[in-house]
C-alpha cells in the first residue's frame, strides 16, 4: 500500500503522545494527593503542557519543512524517552511541570509535522478527512489507554508506586523513535517559502483572513471545552461520585473510548452527510447532555463504591458525552487544510496547534478555578457557554467556506 510505511509512523507517534499528553488530568489527581497542591496550582499543569505548544508552534511550524518533519519528529521522540526517565527519579510537582513542558514542545515538533504531512500521502479530500479523522481516533485510543495503565502500576499502598509506568512510556517513545529512524520519508513533495522571514509571515497572512478568525476561533472553543472535561474527569469522580482514585481513572476512560469511536464513525459519516449538519448535531446533543443528565450524576445518592459494578448506571452516562463532540476537532481541521495548498498547510497548522494550545489551557484553568469556587458539583455547567459559541461558529464557518474565501 501507497505511503503505508509513514502512515504507520504517523499513527504511532501520535499514539505516543496522546498518553504522555493526556495523563495530566491522572498527574492533576496524584498531585493533590502526592505534593500537597490544591487544584488551582495543580491546573497549572495544563499551562506547562499547552504553552511550550503554543509557543514552539509560532516559531517553527511554518519552517519546519526546511528541517525536515523526520529529523523533527525524531527530535520530539528523543526528548520525552528523556523526560519520562527523568520524571521517574524526579518524582516532584517541579519535575511534572518539566515533564508537560518537554511534552508540550516535543508534540509541537509532532503534530504540525502529522498534520502537514497528511495532505502529502493523501490524494482528495475525503481521503484527507478519513485519514485525519482515523489518526485523532488513534489519538483518543491512546487517551483511553492511559486511564488503564496509570491505575495498573498505581498501588493505594504505596504513594510512588505509579511512576513506574514512565518506564514503560520511555520505552513505547524509544520503540516508535527506531520504527521512524527506519522508515524511509519522501519529503520532497513538502516546499518552503524563499527564506525564513517569508515562511514567518505566512502565519500572519493566513491571520489576516475571516476564514482563518472563524476557524481558530472554533478551534479555541473546542478544544477548551474538550480538555476542561478530560483533565478534571477524574477530580470530578474522586470528589463528586467518591469513587476510589484508581477506579476514579479508569471510569474516566469512558470519555476517551467515546471520543476514539466518535472520531472513527464521523469520518465514515461525513461522507454521504455535508459537514455543517453532521457538527451542530453532535454539540446540540452535548449541550443535552450538559443540562439532563449531569444533574442526575450530581444529585447521585453515593453509597459505598469498591468496583465497577457499585457504580450506578447514570455515572455513566455523562462520559459518553465524548461520542457527540468528537468529530468537531479533526472535521474542523480537515475542512481547512485540505482546501489550503500544500505549502501553507504547515503554516495553518501552526495556527490549529497555537490556539488548541492556548484553548486547552483555559479551558483546565478556569475548570480548575470552577472546582475551587463553585464547587466540583457545577463546574462543567459553564461547557455549556462555549458550546453554544461554538454552535454560532459553525454556520458563520460554512457560510465563509460556500463562498470558497479560501
Amino acid at each position: 500500500m501507497k505511503n503505508l510505511g509513514i502512515k504507520i509512523a504517523l499513527y504511532l507517534n501520535y499514539f505516543v503522545f496522546a498518553i504522555l499528553l493526556n495523563s495530566v488530568g491522572i498527574v492533576i489527581l496524584k498531585s493533590q494527593k502526592n505534593y500537597g497542591v490544591d487544584e488551582v496550582q495543580a491546573s497549572i499543569l495544563e499551562a506547562f503542557k499547552d504553552m511550550p505548544i503554543a509557543i514552539v508552534s509560532f516559531f517553527i511550524a511554518s519552517f519546519l519543512p526546511r528541517i525536515g518533519y523526520k529529523k523533527a519528529m525524531l527530535i520530539g521522540l528523543a526528548l520525552v524517552t528523556l523526560a519520562c526517565i527523568s520524571m521517574y527519579f524526579g518524582n516532584s510537582f517541579d519535575n511534572a511541570k518539566i515533564l508537560f513542558a518537554t511534552v508540550g514542545v516535543s508534540f509541537a515538533l509532532i503534530k504540525v509535522s502529522v498534520y502537514s504531512l497528511i495532505g502529502t500521502v493523501t490524494e482528495n479530500q475525503k481521503e484527507h478527512n478519513a485519514l485525519m479523522s482515523s489518526i485523532e481516533g488513534v489519538f483518543m485510543i491512546g487517551i483511553a489507554l492511559a486511564y488503564f495503565l496509570f491505575p495498573a502500576f498505581n498501588n493505594e499502598n504505596d504513594p510512588n508506586s505509579w511512576l513506574n509506568v514512565y518506564w514503560l512510556l520511555a520505552g513505547l517513545s524509544l520503540v516508535s523513535f527506531l520504527f521512524l529512524f527506519f522508515t524511509k520519508f519522501e519529503e520532497t513533495q513538502v516546499t518552503a517559502g524563499a527564506n525564513f522571514t517569508d515562511d514567518f509571515l505566512q502565519m500572519f497572512k493566513l491571520i489576516a483572513k475571516m476564514l482563518t478568525v472563524v476557524f481558530v476561533i472554533s478551534v479555541f472553543f473546542f478544544v477548551m471545552i474538550e480538555q476542561g472535561i478530560l483533565s478534571w474527569l477524574p477530580t470530578f469522580n474522586t470528589k463528586v461520585l467518591h469513587l476510589p482514585e484508581n477506579i476514579s481513572i479508569m471510569m474516566a476512560s469512558i470519555l476517551a473510548i467515546s471520543l476514539a469511536i466518535g472520531r472513527l464513525v464521523a469520518g465514515i459519516i461525513t461522507k454521504t452527510i455535508n459537514w455543517i449538519w453532521v457538527l451542530s448535531f453532535c454539540v446540540i446533543a452535548a449541550m443535552l447532555i450538559v443540562y439532563f443528565v449531569l444533574p442526575n450524576v450530581v444529585g447521585l445518592e453515593v453509597k459505598t463504591i469498591n468496583t465497577f459494578s457499585d457504580i450506578p448506571l447514570i455515572a455513566f452516562a455523562f462520559p459518553l458525552i465524548g461520542l457527540f463532540i468528537a468529530p468537531i476537532y479533526p472535521l474542523l481541521n480537515s475542512i481547512v487544510l485540505s482546501s489550503l495548498p500544500k505549502n501553507l498547510q504547515s503554516s495553518m497548522t501552526g495556527l490549529i496547534v497555537i490556539f488548541s494550545a492556548l484553548g486547552g489551557t483555559l479551558g483546565s484553568r478556569i475548570t480548575g478555578w470552577l472546582f475551587k469556587n463553585e464547587g466540583p458539583e457545577k463546574a462543567f455547567y459553564f461547557t455549556l457557554i462555549p458550546m453554544f459559541l461554538l454552535l454560532i461558529a459553525f454556520f458563520i464557518l460554512k457560510k465563509i467556506t460556500s463562498k470558497n474565501e479560501i
